[in-house]
C-alpha cells in the first residue's frame, strides 16, 4: 500500500481527530469546578445559547459535544444544563450549511440550497425550542439511568 493512498489520508485524519478530541476531553475535565461560571451554568437558557454560538465559532457539534460531557463529567456543569448546551449545539450547526450555501451560491444561497439551509434551521430551531422547557424533566428522567 502506497502512503499516497487516499484510504491512508483518510484513516490517519480520523486518528488525529479523536486523539485531539481526547485531548480536549481531558483538558477540560482537568478545569474541574469554575465559580465564576456558577451563573452561568446553572441557568439551561444560558447553556442553550452558548452551546448555539460555542459550535458556530468552533463549526464542529463533536468538539461542542465533547466538552459539554467533559464538563458534566468533571461535574462543572449540571445535567439540565448540559441537555440544554447539546440543544443549543445541534442548532449551532445550522451555521455550518448557510456557510457552505454562501460559498456555493457565491452570496446568499438561493434555491434548492436555500430551502435545504432553511429546512434544516427551522427543523433544528423548533425542536431545540420545543424541548428546551422540559430539560429539567427530562434530565431527572435520566438520573435514573
Amino acid at each position: 500500500m502506497e502512503l499516497n493512498n487516499p484510504i491512508i489520508h483518510v484513516l490517519l485524519g480520523l486518528i488525529i481527530f479523536y486523539v485531539g478530541l481526547k485531548m480536549f476531553a481531558g483538558g477540560m475535565k482537568s478545569m474541574g469546578d469554575i465559580e465564576q461560571m456558577k451563573f452561568f451554568t446553572a441557568n439551561p437558557y444560558y447553556m442553550f445559547l452558548g452551546g448555539i454560538i460555542m459550535t458556530l465559532l468552533w463549526q464542529s457539534s463533536s468538539l461542542s459535544t465533547t466538552a459539554i460531557i467533559a464538563l458534566v463529567a468533571s461535574g462543572t456543569l449540571p445535567l439540565p444544563s448540559a441537555i440544554a448546551a447539546v440543544l443549543g449545539a445541534n442548532i449551532g450547526t445550522t451555521g455550518t450549511i448557510w456557510i457552505a450555501g454562501l460559498l456555493v451560491s457565491d452570496g446568499i444561497p438561493t434555491g434548492v440550497t436555500r430551502q435545504i439551509a432553511i429546512a434544516h434551521t427551522g427543523f433544528n430551531l423548533f425542536m431545540g425550542l420545543a424541548i428546551l422547557p422540559w430539560v429539567h424533566y427530562i434530565a431527572r428522567f435520566l438520573y435514573r439511568f
